[in-house]
């Protein structure tokens, strides 16, 4: 079931500094004014964007985010609509396993979160597959992990292959020296208690390992791994 709150951030200061973006883009921008003819967000430009009342899913509250489109409308203006399916597609095109992409991510779900990607496309993101907590709006690079038979999109933060143990190899390594060269997780730990020390899947930590362990970096105890010294 996916769970769809309000935008709800805090309260911000009303023109405080955001990041310019772009008509095309998908962002997370926030309510600066409600009146009788819309909304309006602060886009990093001078002038604000209109969120017209017919673009809105709920009516926004001033200082607020919302996740909008920025596109072109039929009188050529540049505004806002909270209605991302209209442009959005589920089944991609042009992607395969291993792109790296970017993403936004829009909802949180029992299976992880959904997000877009490049703007153009729904993905979503498995809990195995998240490093770190995400919230509504994160923007962030991911890869593609697998194109589904339905052309639907599966996502990760860690890049895909050799690249993929690197990143992995270095968090246990850093994890090591940051706790006196030992860490109680071995390949028969619960794969939640891996995923809260080192945000990855117990799969990528063994992995991962495995590989340390080849290189002479890491040596395997019964009750966790130890750094080699010198490393």
């Amino acid at each position: 079931m996916t769970r769809t709150p309000r935008e709800n951030a805090p309260a911000e200061s009303p023109r405080a500094a955001e990041p310019q973006v772009n008509v095309g883009d998908v962002a997370y921008l926030r309510v600066t004014k409600v009146n009788d003819v819309g909304a309006f967000l602060n886009w990093g430009r001078p002038k604000d964007l209109l969120l017209p009342f017919g673009e809105q899913r709920f009516r926004p509250d001033e200082g607020k985010r919302v996740l909008v489109m920025i596109y072109v409308d039929d009188r050529m203006r540049p505004v806002a609509s909270m209605k991302l399916d209209k442009f959005l597609q589920d089944e991609s095109e042009g992607l395969k396993a291993g792109d790296r992409v970017s993403l936004v991510i829009a909802d949180l779900t029992d299976l992880g979160a959904k997000a877009v990607v490049n703007s153009r496309f729904w993905g979503l993101l498995y809990h195995d597959d998240m490093s770190r907590p995400l919230r509504r709006g994160d923007r962030m690079d991911g890869y593609v992990r697998r194109v589904r038979d339905d052309a639907r999109l599966d996502l990760s933060l860690l890049p895909p292959g050799q690249a993929r143990l690197d990143v992995v190899g270095d968090k246990v390594l850093a994890a090591l020296a940051a706790n006196d060269g030992f860490l109680a997780l071995g390949d028969k730990s619960p794969a939640d208690a891996i995923k809260a020390r080192l945000g990855v899947s117990k799969n990528a930590f063994k992995q991962a390992i495995g590989r340390l362990y080849k290189q002479r970096r890491i040596v395997i105890e019964d009750n966790g791994i130890r750094l080699i010294e010198g490393n």
